[in-house]
């Protein structure tokens, strides 16, 4: 036994510090540097206020600023966390210069204003990403999961060029400005094509249903490539749609129509989850159902609302997929996921929401007139609750013990939602649309009823008990198979 010499493929964990290449060294310390700059350009931004542009090709404003800063934030974390996880790999200088060369194009993207140079940003994202789906080029599995998400990204950039082209057929407009500046005059035809193609792009790039497939392929990318994809990369579509949020928000029944994709994206994410069995493939799933609840924001006229919820998925994304092993640890193979639904924790669990509620509706003002600020409260409430559940889910307490620990998770995070959203609105003050909030209807109210109605029956496990919606969920967040390994051997190579 002891002259074996087969090389284990488990053992300590490099040494970043020697014989480092200088790439990778540099590009962190310079991500990190972007991201001081960023801050400085934050509070420039507080102090004095205004927009600093290069008339007709880019303008900074307070959106541009926030995005700087949580762009080169998730960056320089990846790049930092990467220096260990890419040491020894032959691709690991590669790796950098594309996580690096995607955080200055997104730079570029969240500060364009000519049509030309943000679908050519636009362009240029979906293809780094894809690079960075398929960095193995040894590996078949991971070509093929890039070529996928190739395909969606290029469907993606077709349609946002016919959204702008349709745009700019309506207004004569060759910015983003002014096309905003020109929405009042906006309709027929031409707008509805326009804003119709527009919505899709930004629905393909937040991997929204039926267009999950790419994310759920993507499972091959190394895993701090998937923390930026989770936190920044699914982010764009609701950065697009709050860009362009002056045309979007011209007629209330494609407003309407929008809330009916997220809810429909929220609900379905969160079942796909239910029947994964790998922690990437539970985490994409979440992506898909929390991208959904970004898009009901925004169809509610809450485009401050959708990127809160951008930024805040994006943090307790990333630190979920860089933590991954350590859930596949904590995880015995024995354990279960019943539900254990009493009394007891469905009165807590009402009482608490009711109390996250009105505590948001106190800090931030929505919820208190008959508007759509009464769903954003309860969006908010229901996907705050389950983050916290989440969080007390994973910790040692008993179960009874767990019904007390909620409410003292969820208090506090929601408080901290309140002031979040708060803070992000005041800044992007300079925004044409900030919050648009739409006149209720009688269909807002039905499509409340039956998502609250669906939601609490998922909590309860209602959907459990059907073994032909097990098998319809399994089929409908399969990757395409020629990006599934089918052999264990070849995880080891790659």
């Amino acid at each position: 036994m002891s002259e074996r010499t087969s090389k284990p493929t488990i053992g300590a964990l490099p040494d970043t510090t020697v014989e480092s290449p200088s790439v990778p060294v540099a590009l962190t310390w310079l991500v990190w540097s972007l991201f001081a700059a960023s801050i400085a350009a934050l509070v420039a931004r507080v102090r004095f206020g205004g927009a600093w542009e290069v008339p007709g090709l880019v303008v900074v404003d307070g959106l541009t600023v926030l995005l700087w800063v949580v762009v080169t934030f998730f960056s320089g974390i990846v790049h930092s966390y990467s220096r260990r996880y890419m040491a020894g790999s032959a691709r690991e200088t590669s790796f950098f210069a594309t996580v690096f060369g995607f955080t200055v194009v997104v730079m570029g993207l969240v500060a364009a204003d000519h049509v030309a140079l943000f679908w050519l940003l636009w362009l240029a994202m979906g293809l780094l990403m894809a690079k960075l789906i398929g960095l193995a080029d040894g590996w078949t599995q991971a070509q093929v999961a890039a070529s996928v998400a190739r395909k969606y990204f290029l469907a993606s950039s077709a349609l946002l060029g016919v959204a702008l082209t349709a745009l700019w057929w309506a207004t004569g407009a060759t910015t983003v400005s002014g096309f905003a500046a020109a929405a009042d005059g906006l309709g027929g035809a031409v707008w509805l094509l326009g804003v119709a193609a527009l919505v899709l792009a930004a629905m393909i790039q937040s991997a929204l249903v039926p267009f999950h497939g790419w994310l759920l392929s993507s499972m091959t990318a190394p895993t701090p490539a998937s923390a930026l994809m989770h936190a920044g990369f699914v982010n764009a579509g609701g950065i697009l749609l709050a860009r362009f949020a002056p045309v979007v928000t011209v007629d209330a029944t494609l407003m309407l129509a929008i809330v009916v994709v997220g809810a429909t994206s929220a609900l379905l994410g969160k079942l796909l989850k239910t029947v994964q069995t790998d922690v990437k493939s539970e985490l994409g799933c979440s992506t898909v159902g929390q991208m959904g609840f970004m898009l009901m924001q925004a169809g509610l006229g809450f485009f401050g609302a959708a990127i809160t919820h951008l930024v805040l998925h994006g943090f307790y994304k990333a630190y979920h997929f860089l933590s991954a092993g350590g859930e596949v640890e904590r995880t015995g193979p024995g354990e279960s996921d019943a539900h254990e639904t009493t009394l007891a924790g469905v009165v807590v669990t009402v009482a608490t929401g009711l109390a996250g509620g009105a505590l948001f509706a106190v800090l931030t003002g929505k919820g208190t007139s008959l508007d759509s600020g009464l769903l954003l409260v309860l969006f908010v409430v229901l996907t705050t609750l389950h983050a916290a559940r989440n969080a007390v889910a994973h910790t040692s307490l008993p179960a009874t013990a767990r019904y007390g620990a909620v409410p003292l998770v969820f208090i506090p995070a929601i408080a901290v939602y309140a002031f979040v959203y708060e803070g992000i609105s005041a800044l992007l003050s300079g925004l044409p649309v900030v919050s648009a909030p739409t006149e209720l209807t009688a269909l807002h109210g039905v499509l409340a009823l039956v998502f609250l109605a669906v939601y609490v029956a998922m909590e309860a496990g209602v959907h459990e008990r059907s073994q032909r919606l097990y098998v319809a969920l399994l089929n409908a967040s399969q990757p395409a198979s020629s990006t599934v390994l089918t052999t264990t051997e070849d995880y080891n190579e790659y």
